[in-house]
């Protein structure tokens, strides 16, 4: 696929390489192409663009920016008509006293208000649980088959076979929570992530896994 990436941050960088090696076309959507403050990455098969135009050239457009300045980024997008969107953000806040915290939550999502700003568009929760580091790299050796999870959701079939698809090849085993509100539960999930990573020391170099039970005979 050719995947347009909004965002050349950590987590807009790692993805790109990533799908890269996979054998993806990568294509960044940037407000100034080779002359503002954040550059994407240059690799293989990549290439930067002004934001609309990358969306028009990408099979898939995968958010990742800032949750501050979405609103402002969802109306440079362009026409969205019947394209993928996969938000990877997450709509973090400080909280009065200094604590991290969402912005929204509960009776909505980022997800949801990102759908409500392109209705026309079909979009997905997923790649927003973890930090970008278990992007560049989901390996986690030792655990046999164990694989880090990845949870999406989306109201649109299409969207969520894209989104599986794009975690295969990152390493995650894909697991479909249901529909966009599911993204109510999936963003709190990443604050459990992001608060884990900075308690007491800790690193980012930890993710999520499912264990099954083997069905009695």
């Amino acid at each position: 696929m050719k995947v347009a990436i909004i965002g050349a941050g950590h987590v807009g960088s790692a993805l790109g390489r990533s799908w890269a090696k996979a054998g993806h076309s990568i294509v960044y959507g940037v407000r100034n192409p080779g002359g503002g403050k954040t550059q994407p990455p240059m690799f293989s098969g990549v290439s930067s663009q002004l934001i609309p135009d990358a969306v028009r050239l990408g099979d898939v457009v995968v958010l990742a920016t800032p949750w501050n300045a979405t609103r402002d980024v969802v109306a440079a997008l362009g026409d969205v008509k019947g394209k993928i969107i996969v938000d990877c953000t997450n709509p973090l806040a400080l909280n009065s006293e200094g604590s991290l915290g969402l912005e929204v939550g509960s009776t909505t999502s980022g997800a949801e208000e990102i759908q409500k700003l392109a209705p026309t568009a079909h979009v997905a929760k997923a790649f927003n649980t973890y930090g970008w580091e278990n992007f560049d790299n989901a390996s986690y050796p030792g655990y046999g088959e164990l694989k880090p999870v990845m949870f999406y959701c989306s109201d649109s079939d299409d969207a969520k076979d894209v989104v599986a698809r794009l975690a295969r090849d990152l390493g995650f085993e894909p697991v479909d929570t249901g529909g966009l509100g599911m993204a109510r539960s999936l963003e709190p999930l990443a604050l459990l992530w992001i608060r884990l990573a900075i308690r007491e020391g800790r690193n980012p170099n930890f993710v999520w896994g499912v264990m099954r039970r083997a069905s009695a005979s």
